[in-house]
Protein backbone atom coordinates (compact mmCIF):
# COMPACT_ATOMS: atom_id res chain seq x y z
CA UNK A 1 0.00 0.00 0.00
CA UNK A 2 1.56 3.32 -0.68
CA UNK A 3 2.02 6.14 1.20
CA UNK A 4 -1.45 7.97 0.47
CA UNK A 5 -3.26 5.38 1.02
CA UNK A 6 -2.09 4.27 4.19
CA UNK A 7 -2.40 8.15 5.06
CA UNK A 8 -6.52 7.56 3.83
CA UNK A 9 -6.85 5.28 6.07
CA UNK A 10 -5.55 6.39 8.53
CA UNK A 11 -7.69 9.77 8.53
CA UNK A 12 -10.45 8.73 6.18
CA UNK A 13 -9.94 9.47 2.53
CA UNK A 14 -12.06 12.57 2.11
CA UNK A 15 -9.38 14.10 4.81
CA UNK A 16 -6.56 13.63 2.51
CA UNK A 17 -6.11 16.11 -0.20
CA UNK A 18 -3.88 15.05 -3.60
CA UNK A 19 -5.54 17.76 -6.16
CA UNK A 20 -3.16 20.48 -7.08
CA UNK A 21 -6.32 22.64 -7.23
CA UNK A 22 -6.99 21.39 -3.66
CA UNK A 23 -3.68 21.60 -2.33
CA UNK A 24 -2.92 25.29 -3.81
CA UNK A 25 -4.47 27.40 -1.16
CA UNK A 26 -2.60 25.45 1.68
CA UNK A 27 0.60 25.69 -0.52
CA UNK A 28 1.05 29.64 0.05
CA UNK A 29 1.63 32.10 2.94
CA UNK A 30 -0.24 35.38 2.65
CA UNK A 31 1.96 37.86 0.99
CA UNK A 32 3.14 35.35 -1.65
CA UNK A 33 6.59 35.51 -0.74
CA UNK A 34 7.01 31.68 -0.38
CA UNK A 35 4.50 29.08 -2.62
CA UNK A 36 5.47 25.41 -2.56
CA UNK A 37 4.04 22.05 -3.90
CA UNK A 38 3.18 19.07 -1.40
CA UNK A 39 2.20 15.28 -1.88
CA UNK A 40 -0.72 15.97 -0.21
CA UNK A 41 -2.65 18.10 2.50
CA UNK A 42 -3.54 15.83 5.45
CA UNK A 43 -6.02 16.70 8.30
CA UNK A 44 -6.49 14.81 11.41
CA UNK A 45 -8.92 15.10 13.26
CA UNK A 46 -7.59 14.27 16.77
CA UNK A 47 -4.58 13.43 18.56
CA UNK A 48 -4.52 9.92 17.73
CA UNK A 49 -4.53 10.25 13.73
CA UNK A 50 -1.53 12.75 14.28
CA UNK A 51 0.33 10.52 15.77
CA UNK A 52 -0.50 7.69 13.24
CA UNK A 53 0.80 10.22 10.24
CA UNK A 54 3.47 11.12 11.60
CA UNK A 55 5.11 7.48 12.07
CA UNK A 56 4.00 6.80 8.31
CA UNK A 57 5.16 9.38 7.29
CA UNK A 58 8.51 9.12 9.13
CA UNK A 59 8.54 5.22 8.73
CA UNK A 60 8.80 6.74 4.93
CA UNK A 61 10.83 9.97 5.39
CA UNK A 62 8.36 11.81 4.10
CA UNK A 63 8.91 15.55 4.96
CA UNK A 64 5.79 16.84 7.04
CA UNK A 65 5.05 20.66 7.49
CA UNK A 66 2.38 21.40 9.74
CA UNK A 67 0.00 24.17 9.06
CA UNK A 68 -2.34 26.02 11.26
CA UNK A 69 -3.97 28.99 9.75
CA UNK A 70 -1.79 29.80 7.01
CA UNK A 71 -1.25 33.47 8.69
CA UNK A 72 2.48 33.23 9.41
CA UNK A 73 4.63 35.74 7.09
CA UNK A 74 8.07 34.42 6.99
CA UNK A 75 7.31 30.94 5.23
CA UNK A 76 7.27 28.79 8.43
CA UNK A 77 3.85 26.78 7.23
CA UNK A 78 4.51 26.44 3.19
CA UNK A 79 6.26 23.38 1.60
CA UNK A 80 9.21 23.30 -0.55
CA UNK A 81 9.14 23.35 -4.60
CA UNK A 82 9.97 19.32 -4.60
CA UNK A 83 5.80 18.25 -4.56
CA UNK A 84 7.24 15.26 -2.12
CA UNK A 85 6.31 16.88 1.64
CA UNK A 86 2.76 16.38 3.12
CA UNK A 87 0.87 19.38 4.51
CA UNK A 88 -0.42 18.67 8.07
CA UNK A 89 -3.65 20.80 8.23
CA UNK A 90 -4.30 20.96 12.02
CA UNK A 91 -8.00 22.88 11.54
CA UNK A 92 -9.80 19.95 12.55
CA UNK A 93 -8.19 19.21 16.29
CA UNK A 94 -10.67 22.12 17.00
CA UNK A 95 -12.05 21.53 20.63
CA UNK A 96 -12.14 23.18 23.55
CA UNK A 97 -11.48 20.71 26.14
CA UNK A 98 -12.00 22.19 29.22
CA UNK A 99 -12.26 25.81 30.87
CA UNK A 100 -11.68 26.23 34.53
CA UNK A 101 -11.84 29.64 36.04
CA UNK A 102 -11.37 28.25 39.57
CA UNK A 103 -7.37 26.89 38.55
CA UNK A 104 -7.43 29.96 35.34
CA UNK A 105 -6.55 27.67 33.03
CA UNK A 106 -8.13 26.05 29.88
CA UNK A 107 -7.02 23.68 27.35
CA UNK A 108 -7.52 23.92 23.98
CA UNK A 109 -6.60 21.91 20.28
CA UNK A 110 -3.76 23.23 18.23
CA UNK A 111 -6.91 23.93 15.45
CA UNK A 112 -9.09 26.38 17.97
CA UNK A 113 -8.51 29.96 16.40
CA UNK A 114 -7.36 32.72 18.97
CA UNK A 115 -10.74 34.64 18.58
CA UNK A 116 -12.85 31.34 19.88
CA UNK A 117 -9.72 31.31 22.41
CA UNK A 118 -10.95 34.44 23.60
CA UNK A 119 -14.67 34.22 23.70
CA UNK A 120 -14.01 30.71 25.49
CA UNK A 121 -12.29 32.81 28.09
CA UNK A 122 -14.91 35.50 27.92
CA UNK A 123 -17.64 33.08 28.70
CA UNK A 124 -16.27 31.68 32.42
CA UNK A 125 -15.85 35.90 32.84
CA UNK A 126 -12.07 35.27 32.39
CA UNK A 127 -9.98 36.96 30.04
CA UNK A 128 -7.58 35.48 27.63
CA UNK A 129 -4.80 38.76 26.66
CA UNK A 130 -3.10 37.16 23.45
CA UNK A 131 -4.18 39.25 20.60
CA UNK A 132 -3.37 39.58 17.05
CA UNK A 133 -4.52 41.35 13.59
CA UNK A 134 -5.26 37.87 12.38
CA UNK A 135 -6.74 36.81 15.60
CA UNK A 136 -10.10 35.32 13.46
CA UNK A 137 -8.28 33.47 11.61
CA UNK A 138 -4.56 32.07 13.28
CA UNK A 139 -4.80 29.51 15.66
CA UNK A 140 -3.75 28.76 18.90
CA UNK A 141 -0.91 25.62 17.70
CA UNK A 142 0.38 28.44 15.71
CA UNK A 143 0.45 31.06 18.11
CA UNK A 144 2.80 28.32 20.10
CA UNK A 145 4.88 27.05 17.39
CA UNK A 146 5.90 30.69 16.30
CA UNK A 147 5.77 32.11 20.00
CA UNK A 148 3.39 35.03 19.43
CA UNK A 149 3.67 38.22 20.09
CA UNK A 150 0.57 40.61 19.71
CA UNK A 151 -0.35 43.92 21.64
CA UNK A 152 -0.03 42.96 25.30
CA UNK A 153 3.32 41.48 25.81
CA UNK A 154 3.91 44.80 28.01
CA UNK A 155 1.37 42.97 30.34
CA UNK A 156 1.35 39.53 29.80
CA UNK A 157 4.05 38.55 28.05
CA UNK A 158 4.53 36.46 24.98
CA UNK A 159 2.17 32.84 23.60
CA UNK A 160 5.46 30.80 25.59
CA UNK A 161 4.63 33.03 29.00
CA UNK A 162 0.81 32.00 28.68
CA UNK A 163 1.68 28.26 28.02
CA UNK A 164 1.04 26.09 31.61
CA UNK A 165 1.70 23.12 29.36
CA UNK A 166 1.29 21.25 25.80
CA UNK A 167 0.78 18.32 24.38
CA UNK A 168 2.96 17.40 21.39
CA UNK A 169 3.47 14.54 18.99
CA UNK A 170 7.20 13.77 18.07
CA UNK A 171 8.47 12.73 14.67
CA UNK A 172 8.21 9.26 15.28
CA UNK A 173 4.52 9.20 16.77
CA UNK A 174 5.28 9.01 19.83
CA UNK A 175 2.91 11.36 22.00
CA UNK A 176 4.43 14.25 24.95
CA UNK A 177 2.18 16.05 27.05
CA UNK A 178 3.40 18.18 29.54
CA UNK A 179 -0.90 19.32 29.86
CA UNK A 180 -0.75 20.26 33.05
CA UNK A 181 -3.03 23.44 35.43
CA UNK A 182 0.09 23.26 37.69
CA UNK A 183 1.76 26.49 38.46
CA UNK A 184 4.46 25.29 40.15
CA UNK A 185 6.43 22.03 39.08
CA UNK A 186 10.10 21.89 39.18
CA UNK A 187 10.44 18.33 37.65
CA UNK A 188 13.36 18.74 35.01
CA UNK A 189 13.80 20.55 31.68
CA UNK A 190 11.28 22.94 31.00
CA UNK A 191 9.98 20.73 27.64
CA UNK A 192 6.95 23.04 27.21
CA UNK A 193 8.95 25.98 26.46
CA UNK A 194 11.07 23.99 24.02
CA UNK A 195 8.22 22.86 21.86
CA UNK A 196 6.71 26.40 21.97
CA UNK A 197 9.17 28.63 19.01
CA UNK A 198 10.55 25.18 17.51
CA UNK A 199 8.01 25.86 14.41
CA UNK A 200 7.23 22.38 14.30
CA UNK A 201 10.95 21.08 13.76
CA UNK A 202 10.52 19.46 17.35
CA UNK A 203 7.50 18.24 17.32
CA UNK A 204 3.29 18.98 16.45
CA UNK A 205 1.70 20.54 19.04
CA UNK A 206 -1.73 19.28 19.43
CA UNK A 207 -3.46 21.13 22.08
CA UNK A 208 -2.19 23.58 25.09
CA UNK A 209 -3.25 24.23 28.47
CA UNK A 210 -3.15 28.23 28.79
CA UNK A 211 -3.08 30.97 31.69
CA UNK A 212 -6.60 32.76 32.17
CA UNK A 213 -6.75 36.03 34.02
CA UNK A 214 -9.26 37.85 35.77
CA UNK A 215 -11.23 40.11 33.59
CA UNK A 216 -11.00 43.41 33.76
CA UNK A 217 -14.32 45.32 34.47
CA UNK A 218 -13.28 48.96 32.88
CA UNK A 219 -11.22 49.89 29.90
CA UNK A 220 -9.45 52.99 28.04
CA UNK A 221 -8.37 53.82 24.93
CA UNK A 222 -6.01 56.82 24.23
CA UNK A 223 -5.09 58.05 20.81
CA UNK A 224 -2.08 60.75 21.45
CA UNK A 225 -0.16 63.02 19.03
CA UNK A 226 3.68 63.05 19.36
CA UNK A 227 6.70 65.25 18.34
CA UNK A 228 9.13 62.33 17.82
CA UNK A 229 9.67 58.75 19.42
CA UNK A 230 11.58 60.03 22.16
CA UNK A 231 8.72 61.37 23.57
CA UNK A 232 7.11 58.57 23.21
CA UNK A 233 9.75 56.63 25.10
CA UNK A 234 9.36 58.91 27.96
CA UNK A 235 5.18 59.07 27.57
CA UNK A 236 5.44 55.06 27.73
CA UNK A 237 7.97 55.61 31.24
CA UNK A 238 5.41 57.72 32.80
CA UNK A 239 2.39 55.70 32.27
CA UNK A 240 4.05 52.58 33.18
CA UNK A 241 5.28 54.28 36.48
CA UNK A 242 1.68 56.17 37.36
CA UNK A 243 -0.34 53.34 36.59
CA UNK A 244 1.19 50.09 36.37
CA UNK A 245 0.04 46.93 34.87
CA UNK A 246 -3.18 48.96 34.09
CA UNK A 247 -1.06 50.01 31.07
CA UNK A 248 -2.41 47.05 28.74
CA UNK A 249 -0.59 48.01 25.67
CA UNK A 250 1.46 50.99 24.23
CA UNK A 251 1.84 50.99 20.16
CA UNK A 252 3.54 53.51 18.19
CA UNK A 253 2.86 55.05 14.61
CA UNK A 254 4.30 57.59 12.14
CA UNK A 255 2.01 60.00 10.31
CA UNK A 256 3.09 58.31 7.05
CA UNK A 257 1.43 55.08 7.97
CA UNK A 258 -1.85 56.76 9.28
CA UNK A 259 -1.75 58.58 5.67
CA UNK A 260 -1.33 55.39 3.75
CA UNK A 261 -4.38 53.81 6.11
CA UNK A 262 -6.13 57.18 5.49
CA UNK A 263 -5.86 57.00 1.70
CA UNK A 264 -6.84 53.16 1.10
CA UNK A 265 -8.50 51.76 3.86
CA UNK A 266 -12.45 52.58 3.43
CA UNK A 267 -14.09 53.88 6.84
CA UNK A 268 -10.81 55.22 8.42
CA UNK A 269 -11.01 58.67 9.97
CA UNK A 270 -8.10 60.66 11.75
CA UNK A 271 -9.07 60.72 15.32
CA UNK A 272 -6.96 64.14 16.07
CA UNK A 273 -8.34 67.29 14.46
CA UNK A 274 -4.97 68.50 13.76
CA UNK A 275 -1.70 66.38 12.45
CA UNK A 276 1.46 65.16 14.18
CA UNK A 277 4.52 63.27 12.82
CA UNK A 278 4.35 60.69 15.33
CA UNK A 279 1.36 58.66 17.43
CA UNK A 280 0.75 56.35 20.40
CA UNK A 281 -1.97 54.24 21.16
CA UNK A 282 -2.16 53.29 24.56
CA UNK A 283 -5.09 50.92 25.92
CA UNK A 284 -5.64 50.80 29.80
CA UNK A 285 -7.66 48.45 32.10
CA UNK A 286 -8.67 47.90 35.64
CA UNK A 287 -10.45 45.09 37.73
CA UNK A 288 -12.33 48.19 39.36
CA UNK A 289 -15.61 49.54 37.66
CA UNK A 290 -14.73 53.17 38.44
CA UNK A 291 -11.39 55.31 38.78
CA UNK A 292 -9.39 54.18 35.82
CA UNK A 293 -10.54 57.16 33.70
CA UNK A 294 -10.10 59.66 36.11
CA UNK A 295 -6.04 58.37 36.75
CA UNK A 296 -5.90 58.36 32.79
CA UNK A 297 -7.29 61.76 32.59
CA UNK A 298 -4.99 63.28 35.48
CA UNK A 299 -1.82 61.32 33.55
CA UNK A 300 -2.64 62.69 30.29
CA UNK A 301 -2.81 66.19 31.98
CA UNK A 302 0.81 66.36 33.00
CA UNK A 303 2.30 64.49 30.38
CA UNK A 304 1.04 67.11 27.92
CA UNK A 305 2.04 69.59 30.74
CA UNK A 306 4.91 68.46 30.73
CA UNK A 307 5.40 68.44 26.63
CA UNK A 308 5.65 64.94 26.39
CA UNK A 309 2.33 64.45 23.95
CA UNK A 310 0.19 66.99 22.13
CA UNK A 311 -3.58 65.88 21.72
CA UNK A 312 -5.39 63.09 22.94
CA UNK A 313 -8.98 61.45 22.23
CA UNK A 314 -10.30 58.99 24.37
CA UNK A 315 -12.53 56.39 23.09
CA UNK A 316 -16.06 57.28 24.04
CA UNK A 317 -17.61 53.90 23.37
CA UNK A 318 -16.14 50.01 22.48
CA UNK A 319 -16.70 51.20 18.79
CA UNK A 320 -14.45 54.00 18.77
CA UNK A 321 -11.70 52.20 20.56
CA UNK A 322 -11.68 49.58 17.58
CA UNK A 323 -11.36 52.18 15.04
CA UNK A 324 -8.95 53.67 16.97
CA UNK A 325 -7.22 50.41 16.60
CA UNK A 326 -7.75 49.71 13.23
CA UNK A 327 -5.56 51.98 12.00
CA UNK A 328 -2.87 50.89 14.22
CA UNK A 329 -3.63 46.70 12.06
CA UNK A 330 -4.20 48.40 9.19
CA UNK A 331 -0.71 49.64 8.87
CA UNK A 332 0.78 46.59 7.29
CA UNK A 333 -2.25 46.56 4.58
CA UNK A 334 -2.39 49.86 3.29
CA UNK A 335 1.39 49.84 2.60
CA UNK A 336 0.33 47.22 -0.48
CA UNK A 337 -1.16 50.34 -1.97
CA UNK A 338 1.96 52.22 -1.83
CA UNK A 339 3.73 49.51 -4.01
CA UNK A 340 6.71 47.73 -2.92
CA UNK A 341 7.64 47.52 0.71
CA UNK A 342 10.38 45.99 2.32
CA UNK A 343 9.72 44.47 6.12
CA UNK A 344 11.21 43.69 9.17
CA UNK A 345 10.47 42.23 12.63
CA UNK A 346 13.06 43.48 14.86
CA UNK A 347 13.33 43.99 18.42
CA UNK A 348 15.63 46.28 20.33
CA UNK A 349 16.03 47.56 24.03
CA UNK A 350 13.04 49.36 24.72
CA UNK A 351 15.10 52.29 25.61
CA UNK A 352 16.88 52.12 22.28
CA UNK A 353 14.07 52.31 20.11
CA UNK A 354 13.99 55.88 19.28
CA UNK A 355 18.15 55.93 18.44
CA UNK A 356 16.71 52.38 16.16
CA UNK A 357 14.23 54.00 14.63
CA UNK A 358 16.55 57.73 13.87
CA UNK A 359 19.57 55.50 12.58
CA UNK A 360 17.47 53.20 10.64
CA UNK A 361 15.66 55.59 8.72
CA UNK A 362 18.54 57.86 7.86
CA UNK A 363 20.83 55.02 6.71
CA UNK A 364 17.85 53.45 4.61
CA UNK A 365 16.65 57.31 2.91
CA UNK A 366 20.73 57.55 2.35
CA UNK A 367 20.83 53.79 0.74
CA UNK A 368 17.69 54.51 -1.04
CA UNK A 369 16.91 58.41 -1.91
CA UNK A 370 13.24 58.77 -1.52
CA UNK A 371 12.52 55.40 0.29
CA UNK A 372 9.47 55.90 2.47
CA UNK A 373 10.57 54.04 5.87
CA UNK A 374 7.06 53.69 8.32
CA UNK A 375 8.15 52.26 11.50
CA UNK A 376 5.66 50.95 13.88
CA UNK A 377 4.38 48.88 16.21
CA UNK A 378 5.29 47.33 19.81
CA UNK A 379 7.08 49.99 21.57
CA UNK A 380 6.20 48.72 25.03
CA UNK A 381 8.02 45.72 24.35
CA UNK A 382 10.70 47.13 22.15
CA UNK A 383 9.36 45.17 18.97
CA UNK A 384 9.27 47.90 16.14
CA UNK A 385 8.04 46.75 12.34
CA UNK A 386 10.85 48.83 10.51
CA UNK A 387 8.92 48.62 7.28
CA UNK A 388 10.34 50.63 4.42
CA UNK A 389 8.09 51.92 1.24
CA UNK A 390 9.17 52.55 -2.65
CA UNK A 391 10.41 55.63 -3.72
CA UNK A 392 7.33 57.35 -5.68
CA UNK A 393 8.06 56.79 -9.38
CA UNK A 394 10.51 53.91 -8.93
CA UNK A 395 9.64 50.66 -10.25
CA UNK A 396 8.61 47.71 -7.31
CA UNK A 397 10.69 45.43 -9.23
CA UNK A 398 13.91 48.13 -8.70
CA UNK A 399 12.74 48.59 -5.32
CA UNK A 400 12.56 44.98 -3.94
CA UNK A 401 15.84 44.26 -5.69
CA UNK A 402 17.30 45.90 -2.72
CA UNK A 403 15.83 43.51 -0.32
CA UNK A 404 19.11 42.39 0.96
CA UNK A 405 20.90 45.32 1.11
CA UNK A 406 18.17 46.95 3.06
CA UNK A 407 18.41 44.14 5.27
CA UNK A 408 21.52 44.18 5.87
CA UNK A 409 21.60 47.84 6.88
CA UNK A 410 18.62 47.77 9.03
CA UNK A 411 19.79 44.55 10.89
CA UNK A 412 23.22 45.82 11.15
CA UNK A 413 21.62 48.68 13.17
CA UNK A 414 19.94 46.00 15.36
CA UNK A 415 22.82 43.79 16.40
CA UNK A 416 24.87 47.03 17.34
CA UNK A 417 22.05 47.66 19.60
CA UNK A 418 21.90 44.01 20.93
CA UNK A 419 18.33 43.46 19.67
CA UNK A 420 16.82 40.61 17.76
CA UNK A 421 16.34 39.89 13.84
CA UNK A 422 13.37 38.18 14.89
CA UNK A 423 10.84 39.54 17.34
CA UNK A 424 7.45 37.65 16.87
CA UNK A 425 7.40 36.49 13.40
CA UNK A 426 9.85 33.51 13.72
CA UNK A 427 12.52 32.56 11.51
CA UNK A 428 10.70 29.98 8.87
CA UNK A 429 12.56 30.27 5.42
CA UNK A 430 12.67 33.98 5.34
CA UNK A 431 15.13 34.66 8.15
CA UNK A 432 16.83 30.84 7.89
CA UNK A 433 20.17 31.98 6.48
CA UNK A 434 20.10 35.19 8.39
CA UNK A 435 20.01 32.92 11.92
CA UNK A 436 22.86 31.58 10.93
CA UNK A 437 24.66 34.80 10.89
CA UNK A 438 23.57 36.81 13.81
CA UNK A 439 23.25 33.14 16.42
CA UNK A 440 26.28 32.49 18.47
CA UNK A 441 27.79 28.78 17.07
CA UNK A 442 27.91 27.26 20.22
CA UNK A 443 23.31 27.73 20.23
CA UNK A 444 23.28 26.62 16.91
CA UNK A 445 25.27 23.74 17.90
CA UNK A 446 22.86 22.79 20.52
CA UNK A 447 19.99 23.69 18.78
CA UNK A 448 21.12 21.55 16.31
CA UNK A 449 22.09 18.99 18.56
CA UNK A 450 18.39 19.01 20.16
CA UNK A 451 16.96 18.48 16.64
CA UNK A 452 18.97 15.59 15.94
CA UNK A 453 17.99 14.04 19.26
CA UNK A 454 14.06 14.31 18.59
CA UNK A 455 13.86 14.25 15.24
CA UNK A 456 17.16 12.03 13.76
CA UNK A 457 15.38 11.55 10.09
CA UNK A 458 14.72 15.73 9.69
CA UNK A 459 11.11 14.76 8.73
CA UNK A 460 9.32 17.54 10.62
CA UNK A 461 9.43 20.84 8.73
CA UNK A 462 12.13 20.11 6.76
CA UNK A 463 14.13 23.01 5.93
CA UNK A 464 12.54 25.95 8.79
CA UNK A 465 14.71 27.67 11.35
CA UNK A 466 17.97 25.69 10.92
Amino acid sequence: MDLLARLASAVGEKNVLAGPDEIAAYAQEPRGLFQGRALAVVKPANVAQVSQVLALCNESGTGVVPQGGNTGLVGGQTPDASGLQIILSLLRLDRIRDVDPLCDAMTLEAGVTLARAQEAAESVDRYFPLSLASEGSCTIGGNLATNAGGVHVVSYGSARALALGVEAVLADGRILSTLSKLRKDNTGYDLTSLLIGSEGTLGVITAATMKLFPRPRARICVFLGLSEPARALALFGEFKSRLGPELQAFELMPRIGLDFVLRHIPGSRDPLPEQYPWYALADFASMQDDGIEDRVIAALADTEAAGLSGAAAIASSLAQAEDFWRLRESMSEAQKFEGGSIKHDVSVPIGDTPAFIDEASRAVTAFIPGARPVPFGHMGDGNIHFNVSQPLGMEKSDFLARWDEVNEIVHGIVAKLGGSVSAEHGVGVLKRDLLRRVKAPVALEAMRAIKASLDPKGVLNPGKLL
